[in-house]
């Protein structure tokens, strides 16, 4: 029997807030120096987070450079929650399923989120924007995922909370289930939605019935 794989966005799926740039970092940052704009902001961490500049270059382009890299765990540690249902779900799903990460994420914040909860263990691949160099919805990233796990993409089941990310994964051929947290005016355009971890294994199940 074929492997099949259960594919988890991090921000707004494993960790409670969707849009950690706006709702997290651009406050955090502005609470430190207000004539920093959130554009500046976004534009660097896009940067960060296609692997282009390291973490310490977001931090140091800004006018954090000689406080990194406390700065960084300081953020890290207080402003991301994981989600309480996350860990249980997983370690359900792994009995099942093979489980992979396909994250737009800072490569160095990835890797400390991930060895701090423990992540590690539970997937067996982990794509992170900041590595390959592209960002989801670039189609890019869901083939270097594809070839990574060496499966079909009719074998695999993707989460995410974004509609726009859940897009070129249907396209594909993967199977979509799009995590909503609060309700949003997005048009629909994943195979299922859920709006707890408690609801993603059967969700699953219905999906490769």
């Amino acid at each position: 029997m074929s492997t099949k794989w259960v594919i988890l966005d991090v921000m707004g799926v494993i960790f409670e807030v969707g849009d950690d740039t706006n709702d997290l970092l651009v406050p955090y940052i502005q609470k430190r120096n207000d004539m920093i704009s959130a554009e500046k902001i976004n534009e660097m961490y896009l940067k960060a987070s296609l692997g282009e500049i390291s973490s310490f270059d977001f931090w140091n382009e800004l006018g954090f450079g000689s406080k990194y890299p406390e700065i960084e765990r300081d953020y890290l540690d207080t402003c991301l929650r994981i989600d309480p249902e996350f860990v249980e779900v997983t370690k359900t799903l792994t009995q099942n399923y093979s489980l992979a990460i396909l994250s737009n994420d800072v490569k160095e914040w990835s890797n400390y989120l991930r060895a701090k909860f423990d992540l590690n263990r539970l997937f067996k691949i982990i794509i992170i924007s900041g590595e390959v160099g592209y960002q989801k919805p670039d189609k890019r990233i869901y083939n270097i995922l594809l070839d990574r796990i060496q499966s079909s993409p009719s074998g695999c089941v993707f989460v995410d909370d974004r509609a726009k990310n859940l897009s070129p994964a249907s396209e594909i051929g993967i199977k979509t289930i799009r995590f909503v947290r609060e309700a949003s005016n997005d048009d629909i355009s994943a195979d299922f939605e859920i709006s707890s971890f408690a609801e993603l294994p059967q969700a699953i199940e219905r999906l490769f019935e």
